[in-house]
């Protein structure tokens, strides 16, 4: 025997041995070609519909959940703004408690002064006091003088000591009504 065969325990027949064709000829194939098998069975019908139930359950638990996150990071920011005031009204009340500062919020506020001491009150064209609203004319907008030589200065005081301005005096009210000013 060849030694590419060896003789198996069943008998002088080498095991895994097809036989080949027989005369060159191919092997009948069957007659009739298998119908087509359909694409959508019951269990794909079964496994769509778990499916179907699967995502509504999730979604409507991914709404609740989306819906709580909005509704922590809104207290979170809530929180902030708390914490941010408290700090605040904090900072204010150590000032009060400091003395100069509520001197200066006296004056700011009330126009109150210490004795002594002399308060000035601006007032605009119209004899109203102006406030730390009001506007201001800007010092840079404004012409300057026009600056005088030294001895026009000192011939305008001859001028005024010579000819001094005489002052009227006003008539004095024979009768005061009430109501007017």
């Amino acid at each position: 025997m060849p030694p590419s065969r060896r003789p198996s325990s069943r008998g002088g027949r080498p095991r895994n041995t097809r036989p080949g064709l027989r005369g060159g000829a191919a092997r009948p194939r069957a007659a009739a070609a298998p119908a087509p098998r359909a694409r959508f069975t019951n269990r794909a019908a079964i496994l769509l519909v778990v499916f179907a139930v699967l995502v509504i359950s999730y979604a409507s638990s991914m709404r609740a959940y989306l819906q709580q996150r909005e509704q922590i990071n809104e207290l979170k920011q809530r929180i902030e703004t708390s914490k941010t005031s408290i700090a605040k009204s904090e900072r204010e009340k150590r000032r009060w408690q400091d003395p100069a500062y509520v001197e200066a919020q006296a004056r700011a506020r009330f126009g109150w002064v210490l004795p002594g001491e002399t308060s000035y009150q601006v007032l605009d064209a119209n004899g109203q006091p102006l406030t730390g609203d009001d506007e201001l004319t800007d010092p840079a907008t404004v012409a300057p003088a026009k600056r005088q030589a030294w001895w026009g200065k000192a011939y305008s005081t001859l001028e005024a000591a010579d000819h001094p301005e005489k002052k009227v005096t006003p008539t004095p009210a024979t009768r005061i009504t009430p109501g007017k000013d």
